[in-house]
Order: structure tokens, then sequence, then C-alpha cells
């Protein structure tokens, strides 16, 4: 009996492993495919050989510019923002064991896009004092959020509700401020707040490929404990885990990570909170869903981009078509959790 438990457990693990390993192998390659398309596709069509001979430094007529100063940047922010979002999304939502805990509802995305609001249509200000603005927006957001619902015991609802309260008082603000700035101003916040990648220059992706490049690696390393935190905390503290010095470091690296993607692209509805449940329904568990959440960002960000170029007559933002995909999802989940008295 016990060899037979044995050799089950060990063939579960074994299907769990190969059923992650082929998801991520196959996210991986839907990735690349869709940087592919993203150097390739545009009122220009390149070949393959051409793209790659300007990534090269090479000079390729008309290519050289377009593809390195204008669809690579787009290409790269929209990789790395998409990975951003994602874990962090992942993150957020097993730690706190609430599918509707996501950046968005913890304010991180409100905070930043007020912020960035007012530089620009009180201060006039533009680029990197933005972006940065918008990061320092995004965690004073956080840190309101969390004094705020503090109180003896931890309440993940508590946090929910507070956090959808101090969005829905930003976004106040935000329009407030849309009220009485300068008319000239205008389309580039609602450009910004809407999420898009369009006007993506060299550089600007930069403090987010570092901060990915930081946060990304100690999240993958910390991914056993929080598949571990989804016991709950008495068992995960059984198994050796230091869950509040778990939970601070993960929760910390979300809020950069989030808060920084959305200082880049702006807040791109809706990734964070579908791709943990996506990359959960394709991978299984009993395994770190940090990794497949992540690239379920990315292709959602990089396939919604390629939507919104070329599927319309008119040329919509990424932020817009994601909107579309995540709403129905969310009413569907509102209303099965309901059901079931989650909510």
């Amino acid at each position: 009996m016990n060899t037979y438990s044995s050799e089950y457990i060990h063939a579960g693990r074994a299907s769990r492993l190969r059923r992650w390993n082929w998801v991520t192998a196959l996210l991986t390659a839907l990735c690349l495919a869709l940087c592919c398309a993203m150097m390739m596709l545009g009122n220009t069509i390149y070949p393959v050989k051409d793209v790659i001979r300007a990534l090269a430094g090479e000079y390729v007529q008309g290519a050289s510019f377009t593809v390195v100063t204008l669809r690579l940047p787009r290409m790269l922010s929209g990789l790395f923002a998409g990975l951003a979002f994602g874990m962090a999304g992942s993150v957020f939502q097993t730690l706190l064991r609430n599918p509707l805990a996501n950046p968005n509802v913890i304010g991180i995305t409100a905070g930043s896009s007020a912020a960035a609001a007012f530089c620009i249509l009180i201060l006039r200000a533009s680029g990197m004092f933005v972006s940065l603005s918008a990061v320092a927006g995004g965690l004073f957001a956080v840190l309101i959020i969390f004094i705020m619902s503090r109180s003896a015991v931890f309440s993940v609802g508590r946090l929910i509700l507070v956090g959808i309260g101090v969005q829905v008082m930003l976004n106040a603000v935000i329009s407030y401020l849309l009220l009485i700035g300068a008319e000239q101003d205008v389309p580039a916040v609602l450009r910004w707040l809407s999420g898009s990648l369009n006007g993506m220059r060299t550089g600007e992706f930069i403090p987010l490929m570092v901060t990915v490049a930081l946060f990304a690696p100690l999240l993958f390393l910390l991914g056993k404990q929080l598949g571990l935190m989804e016991l709950g905390e008495e068992a995960a503290a059984t198994l050796g885990v230091d869950t509040n010095k778990t939970r601070l470091i993960m929760m910390l690296s979300s809020v950069f990570l989030a808060a920084v993607a959305t200082s880049t692209t702006g807040p791109i509805s809706f990734v964070a909170f579908l791709s943990g449940p996506i990359a959960k329904r394709l991978a299984g568990t009993g395994r770190s869903l940090i990794l497949p959440s992540g690239l379920t960002g990315t292709v959602l960000v990089l396939g919604a981009d390629l939507i919104g170029q070329f599927s319309f007559d008119t040329r919509f933002p990424v932020g817009v078509i994601t909107g579309i995909l995540g709403a129905p999802y969310l009413l569907f989940l509102l209303i099965r959790m309901n059901r079931t008295g989650d909510l």
C-alpha cells in the first residue's frame, strides 16, 4: 500500500512537471513569435532577414530607422511590461488568496495615474520626471491603503474594499485635473491613462527592464515558498516558511514591478488581473505560477497591441483591447463569487 501510494505520488508529480514544462515552453515560443511579429509588421512589412540586418547594426533602407528606433522600443516595452504586470498580479492573488486582488484594486495604478496626470497637467512636466512621479504615486497609494486597512487581524476583504475606495477617490482626482488642465495637455494624459505603447523611444523602457531584472529572479527563488503559503499561514510555517519575511519581500517586489510598469506604459487594464488565472488554468497546480503568469502577461500585452494596431480601421491603444478582454471576465468572476458566498 505504501509502495503504491509512493508510486502514485511520484507519477502525479512527474505529470504536473511535464505539463508545467510544456506550457512554459509554448508560452515562451508564443512570446517570441509575437516579438517577431511586432518587429516585422507595420505600415511597411519587412522580411526577417531585413529585421535581423537592421538589429545587427547594418544599414537597411527604411528598416534601420523603423525597426530600431520605432518598433524595437515598442516591443521591448510591451515585453517587460507584460512580464511585470503578470508576475505582480499572480503574487498578489496568491498571497491574498483572492482572485480580485491585483495592482488595479490595491491602488498602484490609480496612484501612479493621478501622479502622472498632476505632473503633465499642472506642473507641465514630461519625460523621466513624470515616470518617477508615477512610481512614487503608486507606492504612496499602496502605503495609504495598507495603513487604512490595518487592524488587529489582517483581512483581505478589508484591504480590497479600502483599495477600491482609494481607487475611486483617485479617479475623481484625475477627472478634476482633466477638467482644469490646459486643453492642449489633455490628449497626452488620456493617451497615458489608456495604457499605450505608442511613441516609445529608446531609453524609456530601461528603468522597467532593470526593475524586472532585479525583482523577477527574487520572485522565482521564492516561488516554492509562495506555493506553500497557498496552504495557509500555519501550514506554511509548519513546513519551514518564514511567512512574514516571505510576504514582505514578495509584496514589495510586486509593488515595485507594477508601479514601474505603470509609469512606463500607463495602466494597461486587466493584464495583472487575467494573467494569473489563465496561467493557472493552463499550467495547473503544484508548481510555481510566477513564470507562466509573466509569460501570459507578455502574450496578452503584445497580442492586444497587434490587435489594436491592425484589426480595426482605427488604431486603438493596447489598454483598450485588454479592457475589452478583461471586463467580461471580471463580471463573470463577481457573479460566481456572489453565488458561492465569497463576496
